[in-house]
């Protein structure tokens, strides 16, 4: 049994899907990708049993073949080799690839053995924008959580309505929600995504209205898009609600430029104390005074920012990492700060959302233990 590839069309596809393979797999096959050929169209799989991925391309082939063929190896060979055509033969899962160079040996596994993907049943599914999902997942994904014993915190809770979709992640020191209102799943309904089936939907989504099915049950979850399916396993977690920590009542309005704030908050904390990353931050007026110190070290710094504040002089408390976070991934030139004490929770927005589309950040403040001069 042979088929004939060309070399770079073969690795791309591979390197698109080998976020699946897991360096140490609890079975031997899963550092495997299984190649199927029907007719002329090789399918590849990958997957470590929680998340799977597939895609396709077209060969010249003589007969049908499956064989479960070693992932490392196998891009190693591809990779040492100049974009040519490779043939690949074999014979009771012995593989060998001939180029114009030489022949190469390698032993695969039993296609029978690879475990089975789940299978969608299409009874829940609804479309997106490529480009839509990703940036979903993009300004999301960062805020998700790594604690393992709040398991639920660790992805990205998605809510379904007739009219519209949202994505929230929260590390419950932080929080980002997005409503997509040109998104219509036509249900209502909620699911918890994994954060490494997020990052491989991320790294391999294109950045246009290419149209992403997505369909769902009670476990799983599946991506289609181009010739590319990811599945993954839900958290079977419950989420939090996060409804109650976003403060509705916040009648201190600040706005200011987002790259200055971000620069600004960059430098101070470098002086900061770097167990706590605290920075604090006092307006008054129209004057907005940024300010750190590690009183260990006998650091310390302040910078001042004009802004357009409305509201009482106010100095609250911020962890500079998370805050430094949350401005990176805003696009908006200038950002609104919504704050109602400085024991509560701050509200981020930016100052014009995309149409559709509506973005909500939230930071928990820190306790002020210094106050500047």
């Amino acid at each position: 049994m042979k088929f004939i590839v060309n070399t770079n069309q073969l690795l791309n596809k591979l390197q698109g899907i080998s976020g699946t393979i897991v360096s140490k797999p609890v079975i031997p096959i899963l550092d495997h990708f299984l190649f199927d050929i029907k007719g002329n169209m090789l399918t590849i799989t990958g997957t470590d049993l929680e998340t799977s991925m597939s895609t396709s391309l077209e060969v010249q082939a003589d007969e049908d073949i499956r064989v479960a063929v070693p992932s490392k190896m196998c891009m190693e060979t591809l990779k040492a080799l100049p974009n040519q055509p490779v043939t690949f033969t074999i014979d009771n899962n012995a593989i060998e690839l001939k180029s114009e160079f030489g022949r190469y040996k390698l032993i695969g596994q039993n296609a029978d053995d690879f475990p089975k993907v789940p299978e969608s049943t299409s009874e829940n599914s609804f479309t997106m924008a490529a480009g839509v999902l990703s940036s979903s997942i993009a300004q999301t994904i960062f805020a998700s959580g790594n604690d393992d014993l709040r398991l639920s915190l660790t992805g990205v809770y998605v809510q379904l309505f007739p009219d519209n979709a949202v994505f929230v992640a929260t590390d419950a020191n932080r929080l980002v929600k997005i409503e997509h209102k040109d998104v219509k799943p036509g249900v209502e309904t909620n699911f918890i995504l994994p954060k490494k089936a997020l990052n491989l939907l991320k790294a391999n989504l294109p950045q246009d209205d290419t149209e992403t099915k997505v369909d769902f049950n009670d476990s799983n979850a599946f991506f289609t898009f181009g010739d590319v399916i990811l599945i993954c396993r839900l958290i079977d977690e419950r989420y939090p609600d996060y409804n109650a920590v976003i403060p509705t009542d916040n009648p201190n309005k600040l706005t200011l430029n987002r790259q200055d704030f971000l620069n600004s908050v960059k430098r101070i904390s470098i002086f900061g104390n770097k167990t706590t990353n605290q920075i604090n931050v006092k307006i008054t007026g129209s004057e907005l005074t940024i300010y750190a110190e590690d009183i260990d070290l006998s650091n310390e710094a302040v910078e001042r920012l004009g802004c357009d504040y409305a509201g009482e002089d106010m100095e609250i408390g911020f962890n500079s990492k998370l805050l430094i976070e949350m401005l990176q991934n805003l696009n908006t030139p200038d950002i609104i700060v919504e704050l109602s004490t400085p024991s509560r929770a701050g509200i981020i927005l930016p100052s014009t959302n995309v149409e559709d589309e509506e973005l909500l950040m939230l930071i928990m403040p820190m306790m002020i233990a210094n106050t500047t001069a």
